[in-house]
């Protein structure tokens, strides 16, 4: 009974926090260059002293959420037609300069401001491979699978696409937009640049609903589980220890 109480603690508390996961992933299917996250599991107990501990030899016998990690896996590309729309296919991110500063993309729903310059359609402008701000002239403006931008046949900068060395080094900040972590450093990519096109999210619909609902009758079943032990041990305590 310990062991089985164990192994429905541990199974409801990581289905609980797949579960945000989920949603969240279902959410954002629609959202441009959304990069779903998948989850990882770990040992339940953690440290110096875990192997010694009998707790920790029954409980981590069952998986414990770890937490999550981006899945860099390719969205499909839609054309649209906008020659300031962008797509990236392979690995690689937009860089773009916040306020909190610089922060990463697959959204290349880009604009040009009355000045010139690139930005990200909420207004943070786009740097290139030497994190400037790219200034694009007036004029019918091409765009290379490398991310040299051209107007008139002249070229006026090149497109920074970055990549990092896993989805370990990188964490979400609001939708779609990431940042580094653990004192990743960026790589210009060799990933193609497609003009007139955005990236879909990464998570299909149909999926993602199969998940939700899977994660959820899982939840439910660990929940039930845990609640019959629970009023085992209550009878145990109510009934049979009297008796000793």
């Amino acid at each position: 009974m310990d062991s089985g109480i164990y192994a429905a603690f541990s199974g409801l508390l990581a289905r609980t926090e797949a579960l945000d996961s989920a949603a969240s992933n279902l959410a954002n299917a629609n959202t441009h260059g959304f990069r779903a996250e998948r989850e990882f599991f770990r040992n339940a107990i953690a440290g110096p002293d875990a192997l010694n501990s009998q707790l920790n030899r029954t409980v981590n016998n069952f998986g414990v959420l770890g937490g999550n990690q981006l899945d860099f896996g390719q969205g499909v590309l839609a054309p649209t037609g906008n020659p300031l729309d962008l797509a990236i296919e392979g690995q690689g991110f937009f860089a773009l300069q916040t306020p909190n500063g610089v922060r990463y993309t697959r959204d290349g729903s880009f604009q040009r401001t009355n000045q010139g310059v690139l930005i990200a359609a909420t207004g943070e402008p786009v740097l290139d491979i030497n994190n400037k701000p790219i200034i694009v002239p007036s004029g019918e403006i091409s765009i290379g699978s490398d991310g040299v931008i051209s107007v008139g046949g002249a070229t006026a900068g090149k497109l920074g696409v970055f990549t990092f060395d896993g989805p370990a080094s990188m964490q979400p900040e609001g939708v779609n937009r990431y940042m580094p972590v653990g004192g990743a450093k960026p790589k210009l990519s060799s990933a193609g640049v497609h003009q007139g096109a955005l990236e879909s999210s990464n998570q299909d619909v149909i999926q993602g609903t199969m998940q939700l609902i899977l994660v959820q009758r899982q939840s439910e079943m660990m929940q039930k589980a845990l609640s019959i032990f629970h009023a085992d041990f209550d009878k145990t305590a109510s009934e049979d220890l009297p008796r000793v």
